[in-house]
């Protein structure tokens, strides 16, 4: 039997009823994406796109204190309240920031070598494996030769705590997904040891023994 999954339409309600509240997760996510922004070189960075942006936290602090003031970002996300949050929060950036709502699927209408980052935090630890690997495609076909991934999401856990309280959220994901958020945890490096990247970064962090892992890969 497979893991049990959110449906897209599932997801999207959930994160519809969540909304301002998915930044409560910020005490164990922001150790991640702050690894994530030391190695992700976004100072260089010219166009980035969010796989999954929620209410635009992240982008928030690349666009006001990373990316240069002529970088580009375009975020995603499948939840019509989390596009509306995004919107607000990137308001002040103008043209610069663009959030368009999706229905979730991998971002296979953003055109090929169009950006040089390709963020995704906590999200495909979300998604089914088919469209994990999908998005990973779709991943190294939009971004330039060099580009980065730069990629996040709960994790299997790297010590005997972590591991236990990753053992616990499986088991609820299994039981219940919506409980967890429909998220469950990973190991990225299955989905992105191929020739077709080359590994800049891997790391597992486990703040408040929430387990997550961090992968910075660029475009071969």
């Amino acid at each position: 039997m497979g893991v049990r999954m959110l449906s897209r339409e599932q997801a999207r309600r959930l994160y519809d009823r969540i909304g301002a509240r998915q930044d409560t997760q910020a005490f164990y996510e922001d150790r991640a994406t702050e690894r994530l922004i030391q190695q992700g070189d976004f100072g260089t960075a010219h166009g980035v796109l969010e796989f999954g942006c929620g209410t635009g936290r992240f982008a928030l602090r690349l666009l006001s204190q990373h990316l240069s003031a002529d970088a580009s970002y375009r975020a995603l996300d499948l939840s019509p309240t989390m596009v509306e949050l995004a919107q607000a929060r990137l308001a002040p950036f103008g043209s610069r920031a663009e959030v368009v709502l999706t229905d979730g699927s991998p971002p296979t209408s953003e055109a090929a070598a169009s950006r040089d980052r390709f963020v995704s935090n906590f999200v495909l630890d979300l998604l089914s494996e088919d469209d994990i690997a999908a998005v990973i495609r779709e991943a190294h076909r939009i971004l330039a030769p060099g580009g980065l991934l730069c990629v996040s999401s709960l994790s299997s856990g790297a010590g005997s705590f972590s591991r236990l309280v990753s053992r616990a959220w499986s088991g609820v994901h299994a039981w219940r997904p919506a409980l967890v958020g429909g998220c469950r945890p990973l190991e990225l490096l299955t989905w992105i040891s191929s020739p077709q990247w080359q590994l800049r970064h891997h790391s597992k962090l486990a703040p408040f023994g929430v387990p997550s892992e961090v992968v910075v890969a660029a475009r071969a």
